[in-house]
Order: structure tokens, then C-alpha cells, then sequence
């Protein structure tokens, strides 16, 4: 009997594996490693987060200067807490911080981070400059922005027909203005990165295609870049947010939380509470505030995202 060129490329076993493959089984969870892998970093986790985070939330229902033995107090913290201006004021300013760390971070790191994964002539001499804050530290930063802005010595001084009498940080409007440039200056490379690494990851299959089909510059990256670097957008955000709430030494050293209470955020304050006052009671309810906040918002930008619904180790599947 004459076989046709199909039957001879069809396999000796059909409903088993192809000879030379290895069997598959368990589905997506093949090559997964199992979850003693992960035994150590979640004792490391529960050591070093959840254990303090007990605590934590024991002490906020306590009244404790730091000598002695804590009292317990019950709510009296926690009603004080949301009886007090400041940390009301305190929230609002931490959420228009984030806000306005995104609207600034976000633009500039894509544009920088796409074009740092070019193949631009000296893009490497001058993203190797771009990303020196990163080797500093937030103390550091904030102290040399703290000698540029003085209002005698620094720059304003030598340019009062701009800065007027050069105190920009005598006015809530310019501390912020001043500690938003500063946390842009420096967090700005870090998420370049993330987005240099993202970009580098989209196949060039796509940009052929739409140079085929006439598409400039322009139209692919908003039509091709953009989406799909929407994961490493979410991620970028996260980061910002759990940043944006948890800032201190820059609002500690540049403005310490003035004018008057015109720059105390919410970690600035529970430092003030906690480490000024010794009032550890009322500063771990408000470190709480912040751990809730910021899980909150986190989960929040993963769902409306769809960001845990991704399967893909693919940047924008």
C-alpha cells in the first residue's frame, strides 16, 4: 500500500510525546520551582517585616516614651491620631507628593529610557553621567541642594531677578516646588533604568512591520513603545507611590517640615512624634496609617491595571 507524504510525518504515538521531548506534565507549573525554594526569603520576610509590623501594631495601642514599659491605652492613640490637623494636613500633602512625583517621573524616565536603549553615538558615555544620583545617597543629595538653594550664598541669591529676595524655601509653594525637582533629579534614572531594560525587550520585528506601513517616529511610539511598556509603567508607579509615602530625609534636612507644617508629610511627622516627642504610641499608629495606604493604593493600581491578570514574561503580553 502506497503512503501518502502526511502519514509518514505523522508520529508512531500520537497520543504520547514526540520522540526526543520530554514529557509534560502539571501543566503551567512545569519547571516551576517548588515552594522550599522560597522557604528562606519567606523566613527572612517574616523575620524582618512581619514580626516588626506586629509589634508595630501592639504599640499603637500603648503609650511609651522609649524607657520603661509600654501602657496600654487602647484607642486613645488612634482617636487623637485622626482628631489632629497635622495628620490630616499630612495625608493630603503625602497624596500630592506622590501625584505630583508621578506627573513629573513618569514622562521624562520613559523618553530617557527608551532613548538610553538606542544605539545613539555616546548614548553610553552619557547615560553613565545621567545616572550618578543614583550612587548618592538621599542625605547627600539633600544636603548639597540644601548649599545650591541658600538664599545668601547659593544660586537664588545671585539671581534675584528671579528667586526676588532668594528664600524659595520660605514659601509652601516653592518647599514643595524645590523638594519635587529634587526627588525628580535624583529617583529619575532608577526608573530610566527600568524603562531602558523594557524597551530593550520589545521585538524590532515590530518597528520593522510599521516602517513598512509608513509609521514615523512619532506613531510608534506611542502606537508600538507606549503599550508595550505598560507593565514597567505599573511597576515604575508602585515604587513611586510606596516612595512618594515613605520620603524623609529630603523633608528633613532641605525643609524640615516647614514652612511651619506647610512640607510635613506623613513619615515626617511620624518621626516627630516617635523620635521628637517620644511618643512612640502615636508614631507607630501613624506608621501603620502609612502601611496601609500604601498596600492599599498598590493593589488598587495592580487591579484596575489588570497587572495581575498578566501570564507573559513578556513586556507588554
Amino acid at each position: 500500500m502506497t503512503t501518502t507524504l502526511a502519514q509518514r510525518r505523522r508520529p508512531a504515538h500520537p497520543g504520547g510525546p514526540a520522540k526526543g521531548r520530554p514529557a509534560v506534565r502539571g501543566g503551567s507549573n512545569v519547571g516551576r520551582p517548588g515552594f522550599v525554594w522560597a522557604l528562606p526569603a519567606s523566613i527572612f520576610f517574616a523575620l524582618f517585616a512581619l514580626v516588626p509590623l506586629l509589634a508595630v501594631a501592639v504599640l499603637s495601642f500603648t503609650t511609651w516614651s522609649g524607657l520603661g514599659d509600654p501602657k496600654f491605652v487602647g484607642l486613645k492613640n488612634w482617636e487623637a491620631l485622626f482628631a489632629d490637623p497635622v495628620m490630616l494636613q499630612s495625608l493630603w500633602l503625602s497624596l500630592l507628593f506622590i501625584v505630583l512625583g508621578i506627573v513629573t517621573q513618569t514622562p521624562l524616565s520613559i523618553l530617557l529610557g527608551v532613548w538610553a536603549a538606542g544605539n545613539q553615538k555616546n548614548r553610553a558615555i552619557l547615560s553613565a553621567v545621567y545616572f550618578v544620583p543614583l550612587l548618592l545617597s538621599s542625605a547627600a543629595i539633600s544636603v548639597l541642594w540644601r548649599a545650591l538653594l541658600d538664599p545668601n550664598f547659593g544660586i537664588p541669591g545671585q539671581m534675584s531677578w528671579l528667586f526676588g529676595d532668594g528664600n524659595i524655601l520660605g514659601t509652601q509653594t516653592g518647599a514643595i516646588a524645590v523638594l519635587i525637582f529634587v526627588g525628580m533629579w535624583q529617583f529619575t534614572p532608577f526608573h530610566t533604568l527600568i524603562y531602558q531594560g523594557a524597551a530593550r525587550q520589545i521585538p524590532p520585528v515590530l518597528y520593522q512591520a510599521a516602517s513598512i506601513d509608513g509609521a514615523g517616529t512619532v506613531r510608534q511610539f506611542f502606537s508600538i513603545t507606549l503599550p508595550q511598556l505598560k507593565n514597567s509603567i505599573i511597576t515604575s508607579v508602585i515604587l513611586m507611590v510606596v516612595g512618594g509615602l515613605t520620603t524623609f530625609e529630603t523633608v528633613l534636612i532641605l525643609t524640615n517640615g516647614g514652612p511651619g507644617t506647610g512640607t510635613t508629610i506623613t513619615a515626617f511627622h511620624m518621626y516627630q512624634e516617635a523620635f521628637r516627642r517620644f511618643d512612640f504610641g502615636t508614631g507607630s499608629a501613624i506608621a501603620l496609617v502609612l502601611v496601609v495606604i500604601s498596600t492599599a493604593i498598590s493593589f488598587a493600581v495592580v487591579r484596575l491595571s489588570g497587572y495581575d491578570k498578566m501570564r507573559s514574561s513578556l513586556e507588554g503580553l
